[in-house]
């Protein structure tokens, strides 16, 4: 649907005028849009025998690391061949227009920081990224090609993805930074994700139990939808344009 055809409700922008204080959560949909299934929908070919659960646990990791490899090596390909889409550009505009603005995103293909935009808090790892399973030491460089499972320069051990697996905790510093934020902002809009997912999904009741503008985007209805003050229904690439020119002309 066009920009121009979809409607922004006049009180929200009068709202995000005002607002200088404003925080971003997005989900899987978001990415969606650029055309990368989504976690458990890209389990096709040889990777349709296996549940995501399977391939994304420490236990898996242990038991036959270079399937987990591999699945994860393929993972990264399929994300360097596709393009940030309009919903992340016009979170970079956002970021512009905005005093204090903070991004905070579920994917972990790095589409955001691939579009423009900095301070990215990635609550569950990247996708480009690995790190020793041992040590924990991130690895600047790797030998895809080597057949088998690349080690640590450091200590030896095997690296891994840098994401988070089922069982794992978030990041520490990137889980307080979120919850700090959600906590002090005038405006946060879940953009994109199923609320589904804690503790992300707890940012946004965080943010509303402090009075702050509650703002869902989404194509479909989540538990946050009638808790949020304004739920604009449709993607992410096509609301945010919308919004972004009803607000600021941009």
């Amino acid at each position: 649907m066009p920009a121009d055809e979809i409607i922004i409700p006049l009180k929200l922008v009068s709202l995000l005028r005002t607002a200088s204080r404003v925080v971003v959560l997005t989900g899987a949909g978001v990415s969606q849009e650029s055309g990368l299934r989504t976690f458990r929908d890209a389990q096709v070919g040889l990777w349709s025998q296996y549940r995501p659960e399977d391939l994304a646990t420490p236990e898996a990791f242990q038991q036959n690391p270079k399937l987990v490899w591999d699945w994860y090596a393929l993972r990264r390909e399929t994300v360097k061949a596709v393009e940030p889409n309009p919903g992340h550009y016009a979170l970079v505009e956002m970021a512009g227009r905005i005093q204090n603005f903070t991004l905070i995103t579920q994917n972990v293909d790095g589409l955001h920081k691939k579009a423009g935009s900095t301070g990215v808090i990635e609550l569950h790892g990247n996708l480009q990224r690995v790190k020793c399973s041992m040590c924990g030491m991130q690895a600047d460089g790797w030998d895809e090609s080597a057949g088998s499972v690349p080690q640590c320069p450091a200590c030896g051990g095997l690296l891994r993805p840098d994401v988070i697996w089922f069982g794992e905790s978030l990041p520490r510093k990137a889980l307080e930074a979120a919850v700090e934020a959600a906590r002090n902002c005038d405006a946060f809009f879940s953009i994109g994700t199923s609320g589904l997912v804690q503790p992300a999904a707890a940012l946004a009741f965080a943010a509303k139990n402090r009075n702050a503008l509650v703002v869902e985007i989404n194509a479909q209805l989540t538990p946050l939808t009638e808790k949020a003050d304004f739920s604009l229904n449709g993607k992410s690439g096509e609301v945010l344009p919308a919004l972004l020119q009803a607000v600021w002309g941009a």
